[in-house]
């Protein structure tokens, strides 16, 4: 029998499970099922403007099209339909288990405890189950435990977003935060190249998130406000985005050059309201980009506006707790020597990012070359002869070397197509870096947006490097 009839069959056993266990809640479904099932809070339709509560209401209905979104198999009925135990309603186009016991045997004898553990409403119910009890080595704790929690699901984020912000100012507020689910970050920790002080300050954070009831009991609150600090393309975007995939937190990206520039007479409300969505979303990771914007408006002659928006900002991060509010604070900022105390004192933690070493070189050359074809690769040869780049200069070099292979229509490549592509890549850096006082404006134009996001790029919203299996 095909992996897509046993996928179909688990998803018939956990909405029949689901919905006659009342015991079971939205975490005990895993997110591929759940996202499918989810209903954001709506009009409740009695004229008072109230609202129905988001969540998942019984009993869940298993058709071909909510089997199709949930398991991702093209014809769900089709890969089923020989099975003795299923049937399907041709008019409602519902598909049923006719005799659940003998469709339990069926999953039983070909699930192992790992397929068990992804899907806690089956953990639960196999392992209670007289029959089936000595046949699985798991418990439905540890089976929640794996299972990503419901706070971390797109569908969870949207529906508050709209539940507590649906004015017309509070959207154009929250166009000026990006908001992340986890699942939606490509990366964790263990894709990345870090140091050892990084890697350390990390844990110790992890730890806190993990113990936190721990340290409020203790009186231990002033914990959970990193700064990160680096040059462009370092990894402190990245390093974020992947603790919050991590921990399975959504990941609330806000850029002060942004908030402060748009509806100027609004900023420090629109500064109040970034933190008011930290708080609706905890737990979650809080991150504030392009920090040093704070302490170049504080001792400017900016507009008025702008001062009194940097001066909530201060208050609000005073005013929020990892240990209260359940939301991790990360500042970043590629100008350390343009924050003034007032700054510095806001965080408990500083994180260094520095330009990659040698090795670090090597190791991230290994990773973003994971899926290429490279003859006689030796990853120590070019970390040696590219001193100086960041982890996404790297990654410039490498897009080059294959962009330069497939116009001679090659997938494969070759050493001196990598070592090619570092010349490239430095005569670009040097005509970017170069006075243009000095030369010709327009000659340099044209080739401006090739080495765009190469170089020591400015793009602080793409410090996606470093990425790394340790």
């Amino acid at each position: 029998m095909s992996d897509a009839a046993l996928d179909v069959v688990e998803f018939l056993l956990t909405t029949s499970v689901y919905s006659d266990d009342r015991t079971l809640d939205e975490n005990d479904l895993p997110p591929s099922f759940r996202r499918v099932f989810w209903s954001g809070g709506v009009d409740d339709g009695d004229g008072d403007g109230g609202q129905t509560h988001a969540g998942i209401s019984r009993p869940l209905s298993a058709t071909n099209s909510t089997a199709r979104e949930a398991t991702g198999v093209g014809q769900p009925w089709d890969a089923v339909s020989e099975l003795m135990f299923t049937d399907r309603d041709e008019f409602s186009g519902t598909i049923s288990l006719v005799q659940q016991e003998l469709a339990e045997q069926w999953f039983a004898e070909r699930v192992d405890d790992d397929r068990l553990l992804e899907n806690p409403t089956l953990a639960k119910h196999f392992t209670t189950h007289e029959e089936f009890g000595d046949s699985f080595d798991v418990t439905h704790e540890e089976a929640r435990e794996q299972n990503r929690p419901i706070q971390a699901d797109r569908v969870w984020i949207d529906g508050l977003l709209e539940e507590y912000f649906d004015e017309d100012d509070d959207e154009e507020m929250l166009d000026l935060v990006e908001v992340r689910a986890p699942e939606e970050v490509d990366m964790s920790l263990d894709d990345l190249v870090l140091t050892d002080d990084q890697e350390n300050e990390l844990d110790k954070i992890s730890k806190a998130i993990e113990h936190r009831d721990y340290l409020a009991n203790i009186g231990l609150r002033e914990i959970g406000k990193l700064l990160f600090v680096g040059p462009p393309g370092t990894g402190k975007t990245s390093t974020a985005q992947a603790l919050a995939q991590d921990m399975d937190l959504p990941f609330v990206e806000v850029k002060l050059s942004m908030i402060t520039s748009q509806y100027l007479g609004e900023t420090a409300k629109n500064v109040d309201k970034t933190f008011e969505v930290a708080k609706r979303l905890s737990p979650c990771i809080l991150f504030i980009d392009e920090f040093d914007f704070v302490a170049k408006t504080r001792r400017s002659d900016e507009h008025a506006a702008l001062k009194r928006a940097v001066n909530t900002l201060l208050k609000s991060i005073d005013n929020i707790s990892l240990i209260e509010d359940d939301v991790l604070l990360i500042g970043a900022t590629n100008h350390p020597d343009q924050l003034d105390d007032a700054a510095w004192r806001r965080f408990d933690e500083i994180i260094n990012f520095p330009k990659p070493d040698r090795g670090m070189r090597a190791d991230i050359l290994g990773v973003i070359t994971r899926t290429m074809d490279i003859e006689e690769f030796d990853p120590q040869l070019i970390a040696e002869v590219t001193q100086g780049l960041t982890g996404s200069d790297l990654r410039m070099v490498l897009r080059e070397a294959v962009l330069e292979a497939l116009t001679e229509d090659r997938t494969t490549l070759t050493q001196e197509d990598l070592l090619d592509a570092v010349e490239e890549f430095e005569e670009r850096d040097t005509l970017k870096n170069m006075d243009m006082m000095g030369g010709d404006h327009d000659a340099l134009v044209a080739g401006g947006d090739l080495g765009s996001d190469g170089g020591h790029s400015h793009d602080h919203g793409h410090d996606h490097d470093h990425d790394h299996s340790h």
